[in-house]
């Protein structure tokens, strides 16, 4: 990668440029940086007290009864924004949609395993367990680099 950094007076706003041949994960990881993607904290109901939730101790969002719930070790929280926006608000190479409902901290995962319809389980280090449906099973093994290699 090519760094190219022109600094003059006479420009009257900023512009980043960036070219490539595909959207990578690096140059996805720069468009995070470069919008703030990196959220500091959410806020999650859980009674009537509100908490600050660190995205990264988050395990996974799923959607339960209209409402989106943050799960973390040892607790749930319900949260105010909806999953397409915590979709938008959260780095990519961190956070992966797993089927319509949920979305997972790619930090918090433990294991795996491929079941007979093609979808995965996925278990998290909280021994708690979502299914990713066929549709997102082929981004998922990107992100983990399933197919590095194939067994003969």
């Amino acid at each position: 990668m090519k760094l190219f950094l022109n600094i003059d007076k006479a420009f009257k706003e900023t512009r980043v440029t960036i070219e490539g041949p595909e959207l990578d994960e690096n140059i996805q990881e720069l468009i995070d940086c470069i919008y703030g993607r990196e959220q500091q904290f959410l806020i999650g109901k859980k009674g009537e007290m509100q908490h600050i939730l660190k995205p990264d101790d988050i395990h996974y969002f799923h959607t339960e009864n209209d409402h989106i719930i943050a799960v973390t070790e040892k607790d749930s929280f319900i949260l105010k924004e909806k999953l397409y926006e915590l979709e938008s608000m959260l780095p990519s190479k961190k956070f992966i949609r797993l089927s319509k409902s949920v979305i997972a901290n790619l930090n918090q995962l433990s294991r795996f395993e491929a079941l007979f319809n093609g979808t995965l389980c996925v278990y998290f280090k909280s021994g708690k367990k979502e299914y990713v449906s066929r549709t997102y099973v082929p981004a998922i093994k990107e992100a983990l680099k399933l197919n590095r290699r194939k067994v003969e």
